[in-house]
């Protein structure tokens, strides 16, 4: 079982659809949530769209937490959604890449 799946937790999320669309919404299960997107059973939305790709994510403690972040997502303009995609992308970078003082000193 993954980390996410144990941890019960709600995310956001945002793909990128195959005509360069973004879709926004939730789910506790983002595994299951993008096969069911690219099986074309998950909206409507997506269903002529696919394949769909994950290109942000955000954690959220509960479903309550979840639904209002994706409302405000909702209504960002495109190129605010970019920037938050963007963001998210420099923020997971700079998470998971070593630090200098990580570095061993030869």
């Amino acid at each position: 079982m993954t980390a996410e799946k144990t941890a019960k937790s709600w995310w956001l999320y945002i793909v990128e659809c195959a005509d360069n669309s973004l879709y926004t919404g939730i789910t506790n299960d983002i595994e299951r949530r993008m096969a069911k997107h690219n099986e074309g059973t998950a909206s409507r939305y997506t269903r002529a769209r696919t394949p769909v790709k994950l290109v942000y994510r955000e954690p959220h403690p509960d479903r309550s937490s979840a639904s209002r972040r994706e409302l405000e997502v909702k209504r960002l303009a495109r190129d605010e959604k970019l920037a938050l995609i963007s963001a998210g992308a420099r923020r997971a970078k700079r998470k998971y890449s070593p630090r200098e003082t990580d570095k061993a000193t030869p």
